[in-house]
């Protein structure tokens, strides 16, 4: 059997931008990223605290440091700058494998960077 667990979360980022006149997807500062273990293209779940949006996009790799959270396109109109986010990714394993599998959790300070 196989099953979908939490492979990784980004915990309360906080949206810097959004730009409705792009092809889609969310920037994300790379340095987040690769905490997270993810990878640019990468499919995520996002979850808006605020608003209490779910929807899901793939990840654009943004300037390490710069702190981006940048929702792009159609995703522009799921939230507004200042809302928090998790950011969310998930892995297909074997039951046995997920009983001991743990997720990468990221909690980035208030200005979405590394603490």
């Amino acid at each position: 059997m196989q099953i979908e667990v939490l492979q990784a979360k980004i915990h309360n980022v906080r949206i810097t931008q959004t730009e409705l006149n792009y092809t889609g997807s969310i920037t994300i500062d790379m340095d987040l990223v690769d905490a997270a273990g993810l990878i640019p293209y990468q499919k995520v779940l996002i979850v808006n605290n605020n608003n209490g949006e779910r929807f899901e996009t793939y990840i654009i790799a943004g300037g390490r440091g710069t702190g981006i959270i940048g929702l792009n396109g159609a995703t522009a109109r799921k939230g507004q700058v200042g809302d928090e986010l998790i950011i969310m990714t998930f892995a297909i394993m074997s039951k046995n494998a997920a009983v001991s599998h743990q997720p990468k959790n990221i909690f980035p300070d208030r200005n979405n960077r590394l603490i």
